[in-house]
C-alpha cells in the first residue's frame, strides 16, 4: 500500500435536497486521468479489472470501480475500494499516461425521482432516460462549472468536479433541489 496524504471532503457533512431528491457527498474514492492509445486499452482493462470503453459517453464498472470514456484517447477512472490504482498500471507494459487526481476531484451523488429534473437546472444535455441511460457519462458544463455526469442507477447520478468548484456546484445543485421538490 502506497502512503496517501488524508485530506477532508471539501463538502464533509453537507447533505441537501427535497422530497424529491436527496444530495450527499460521493464516497472517498481514488481517481486517476488516464490517457492512452486504442492498441492499449486491451493490456491496460486487463490490469485494472474493468473494461475500458473505447465509445463516446459510455463506461465500465465492476467491483466498485468505474472506467468513464471522456474522448477518444481520455478516461477518468474511479475506485471507491480503496485499492492502489498506480500499482495497477505500473505491470501493463503498453503506451499510457495515469495521473492521480484523487485530492482535485470531489464526488456529488444526486439520487431520486427528481434527480433528472435537478440537474436540468444546471445542465445543457437531455438527461432522460432514453437519451442518458444507466452506465452513461459525459464531460459537461453543470452551471458554470466543468463536471464529468454519470448515471449509475436509474434516478441516481454521481457528478465529479474539481474540489476549488464542489461549493458553488453542490450548492446550484441544492437550490435545484429545493425547484425539483415542489
Amino acid at each position: 500500500m502506497v502512503d496517501v496524504a488524508i485530506r477532508k471532503s471539501a463538502l464533509s457533512g453537507r447533505h441537501g435536497g427535497s422530497a424529491a431528491v436527496r444530495l450527499t457527498p460521493a464516497p472517498a474514492a481514488s481517481r486517476l486521468a488516464l490517457r492512452a492509445p486504442a492498441e492499449s486499452l486491451k493490456a491496460l482493462s486487463s490490469a485494472l479489472g474493468v473494461t475500458i470503453p473505447d465509445a463516446p459517453k459510455t463506461s465500465g464498472h465492476k467491483d466498485g470501480r468505474s472506467a468513464l470514456w471522456l474522448g477518444p484517447d481520455e478516461w477518468l477512472v474511479i475506485d471507491e475500494s480503496g485499492a492502489d490504482l498506480m500499482g495497477a498500471f505500473s505491470g501493463a507494459d503498453v503506451l499510457q499516461s495515469a495521473t492521480d487526481v484523487s485530492h482535485r476531484n470531489v464526488g456529488i451523488i444526486v439520487s431520486g425521482p427528481g434527480a433528472e429534473v435537478t440537474l436540468l437546472a444546471g445542465c445543457p444535455q437531455d438527461l432522460s432516460i432514453g437519451a442518458f441511460p444507466v452506465g452513461t457519462c459525459s464531460r459537461t458544463l453543470f452551471g458554470k462549472a466543468e463536471v464529468v455526469l454519470f448515471r449509475t442507477e436509474d434516478h441516481t447520478f454521481r457528478i465529479e468536479c474539481w474540489r476549488s468548484f464542489s461549493d458553488y456546484v453542490f450548492g446550484l445543485l441544492a437550490e435545484a433541489a429545493g425547484d425539483a421538490g415542489h
